[in-house]
């Protein structure tokens, strides 16, 4: 059995979500833990639980933050974590897999599937201890979870996109 210690310096939850149909607004969840039991060996063997603070969402726009966090969007005070927690892990190739999962936002629980790119691991100069990485990427639609607020544009179309893609990179140091 492999033990994972997340660097939270060296790892990121991030997303990106249309606005006003033209461009993506991008932003990160600056609190977030991730906990993997299993072998390094066997990473279709993993199990992954990752639990993200909603109210630590930073989008560079306090306005918005603030509306994020509030009853429209995540509603923080009522639902204060967003947790995804691994149900399988498949091998596509030598370093993508596939990881279907349960994500719960607003205690609704949907079935997602992410793409997991495993970057290996290496040696770290500073201290000698051995660190494993992964990129993790997927795409939710957010009015599935409850998240439906928008505002309808006069030149047609809607001011936030269903669509919200989610962009993490985890390093581990193992053992």
């Amino acid at each position: 059995m492999t033990i994972f210690k997340l660097d939270k310096v060296h790892s990121g939850v991030t997303f990106q979500v249309k606005h006003m149909m033209v461009s993506k607004t991008k932003g990160e969840f600056k609190d977030f833990d991730v906990d993997v039991n299993g072998d390094i060996n066997n990473l279709e063997g993993l199990k992954v639980n990752i639990i993200v603070d909603a109210a630590s969402i930073d989008t560079n726009n306090e306005d918005r933050d603030g509306h994020l966090r509030s009853a429209d969007f995540f509603d923080v005070e009522s639902y204060p974590n967003i947790k995804i927690e691994s149900a399988s892990i498949k091998k596509v190739s030598d370093e993508e897999y596939e990881m279907t999962a349960e994500v719960t936002i607003k205690d609704v629980t949907k079935t997602e599937v992410f793409t997991v790119e495993y970057n290996g691991t290496s040696k770290n100069p500073m201290d000698g201890s051995t660190v494993a990485g992964f990129d993790v990427e997927g795409k939710i639609n957010r009015e599935a979870y409850g998240l439906t607020w928008n505002a309808a544009l006069e030149t047609g179309g809607v001011l936030v996109g269903k669509d919200v893609k989610l962009i993490a990179n985890f390093e581990f140091v193992i053992e």
